[in-house]
């Protein structure tokens, strides 16, 4: 399915231009206009789904394959030292196109990409009970 309004879907199916550095039948993997750091690029399902959970499952267990491979054509070409493989879901989690898309960030020693949050502690019974809860909602 394709979503007439959405700019993803228009980018991923070739009626607005962009830098593709990757794809196939299911995906586009374009350079990202705002880039974060040299060689940010999006991965982009043909297939509209607003996020990971209205996501194909065929489509979701391809879309890691992508990243692998575009990634691994990053690193090789920019040298970078590592990449952040990054997907948020709602805009609390800092979504901001409402179509799935992966991020591949290559990262660069003394960059200034900052993705960071703070840390916290939990006891045992509280992630034994965290757990259980968990596992209960799980399909």
């Amino acid at each position: 399915m394709i979503k007439d309004d959405c700019i993803f879907c228009k980018i991923a199916n070739g009626e607005i231009p962009s830098y593709s550095i990757f794809e196939d039948d299911n995906f586009k993997v374009i350079l990202d206009i705002e880039p974060s750091s040299k060689g940010h690029s999006l991965i982009i399902p043909k297939a509209h789904a607003d996020n990971l959970f209205e996501l194909d499952n065929n489509v979701a267990e391809k879309a890691l394959i992508v990243a692998k491979k575009a990634a691994a054509g990053l690193k090789k070409t920019l040298k970078c030292p590592g990449i952040n493989i990054l997907q948020n879901n709602g805009a609390a989690a800092g979504q901001t196109v409402n179509h799935y898309h992966i991020h591949i960030i290559p990262r660069y020693d003394n960059d200034n990409v900052n993705i960071s949050w703070m840390h916290e502690t939990f006891n045992k019974d509280t992630a034994d009970a965290f757990v259980n809860d968990v596992k209960s909602n799980i399909d």
